[in-house]
């Protein structure tokens, strides 16, 4: 990932570009990942957004670590937060806490300005009043107004919402369909199994019964811009400020393609009309 982003400074000028998300907890230390997002920001000079989760066990379990509880992993999240944002500061620092231990360390290489730092959340508790409180935004998953007014009301008022969406476009239904089946299955797993199981293995076996019907009803199977741009007006209607699309397959080159030629016309249509219906541009 850090890779990419890095290849992807080398070649824009003004593009957004943000991690959504990563774990600065179990695999990676937040003293590594400070470091590692202090420099895609000095690399993307007000361009770059840090996005960070509690994390997944099958991408967190291979370093033998235990995987503990939601409240745990929250825990441990706020303290790494801390952490990266005292190392972003610049001078020689330690930090000795319940998780993390960091002894006369110092970042050199520091953007002008710190990234901002998006907290991603998927309801209406805890999490979502934590991404409030220790995060500059928020990343969730489901369009849910109810969700946007407790990050809101635990002290989000005013911060970014970032919403994400799967979609799969391809050139027939038929084919988004199946795409999506065979590339995203696991959108069919529930929440709560999506962060807790280790292996593919499990994946497979809790996404066996899976047909191309389930999965159209989790991820938006598109042939042309119009259901795309109604999945992302049900995400503003519920209060996101901000909207990103993940799709999935192998056809990337052919959805910039169409991206570029239909569907950001479209999105820009839906701004421009939400402008007018609300009075301003």
């Amino acid at each position: 990932m850090w890779a990419v982003i890095g290849a992807i400074a080398q070649v824009t000028e003004r593009i957004r570009v943000g991690t959504g998300v990563t774990c600065p907890t179990t695999r990676i230390h937040p003293a590594i990942v400070a470091q590692a997002a202090a420099t895609a920001a000095a690399m993307l000079p007000g361009r770059f957004w840090f996005g960070i989760g509690s994390g997944e066990n099958l991408n967190e379990h291979v370093v033998g670590a235990r995987w503990p509880e939601p409240a745990v992993r929250q825990e441990r999240m706020a303290e790494a937060v801390a952490v990266i944002r005292l190392l972003w500061q610049g001078a020689l620092c330690s930090h000795h806490g319940r998780h993390f231990t960091i002894e006369n360390a110092r970042l050199y290489t520091l953007p002008e300005e710190p990234p901002p730092i998006y907290v991603a959340t998927g309801g209406t508790g805890r999490a979502t009043e934590i991404a409030a409180e220790i995060g500059d935004g928020m990343i969730g998953l489901p369009p849910d107004r109810e969700m946007i007014a407790t990050f809101e009301r635990a002290g989000g008022a005013g911060k970014p919402r970032f919403g994400q969406i799967h979609v799969c476009w391809a050139g027939s239904q038929a084919e988004a369909r199946r795409t999506a089946l065979e590339w995203w299955p696991n959108a069919l797993a529930g929440h709560g199994l999506a962060w807790e199981l280790p292996l593919p293995s499990h994946f497979e076996a809790a996404t066996e019964w899976g047909t191309e019907d389930a999965i159209a009803e989790q991820i938006v199977c598109a042939t042309d811009a119009a259901p795309i741009v109604e999945a992302v007006s049900e995400y503003t209607e519920a209060g996101y400020d901000h909207v990103y699309l993940h799709q999935v397959g192998p056809r990337q080159d052919a959805f910039l393609d169409f991206s570029e030629r239909e569907l950001l016309p479209a999105l820009r249509g839906l701004r421009a009309g939400a402008g007018a219906a609300g009075g301003g541009g």
